[in-house]
């Protein structure tokens, strides 16, 4: 599908200057087509805010019944070292910011 199918409203606009970032809920209306990734959600959402990708963090999004639509949180940050010492190690992973942690498989297992 063409990227004119989906749509991407923002609502509950909050910035949180202690942590230096806004927050937001995220709705995507995608009928027609499966929900959106991660990764073009947090283009679109860089797009509409004036900012890069690697400053948007996106999390938590669910699918309505039926689908069509998806609802999740967006984080976006003033600037890369703030995202890095306040966004959670695993979201760092995840977008390619952070190495994953390496333990022996046996440690694991214990």
């Amino acid at each position: 599908m063409s990227d004119s199918a989906c749509t991407i409203r923002t609502r509950k606009f909050k910035s949180s200057r202690l942590l230096c970032r806004r927050q937001i809920v995220v709705d995507v209306i995608h009928p027609d087509r499966a929900s959106l990734s991660k990764k073009e959600i947090r283009e679109k959402v860089a797009q509409l805010y004036k900012t890069t990708s690697d400053l948007v963090f996106c999390y938590g999004f669910n699918t309505n019944f039926g689908g069509g639509k998806s609802t999740g949180f967006a984080l976006i940050y003033d600037t890369l070292d703030f995202a890095k010492k306040f966004e959670p190690r695993h979201h760092l992973v995840r977008q390619g910011l952070a190495e994953p942690k390496k333990t022996a498989r046996e440690q694991r297992k214990e």
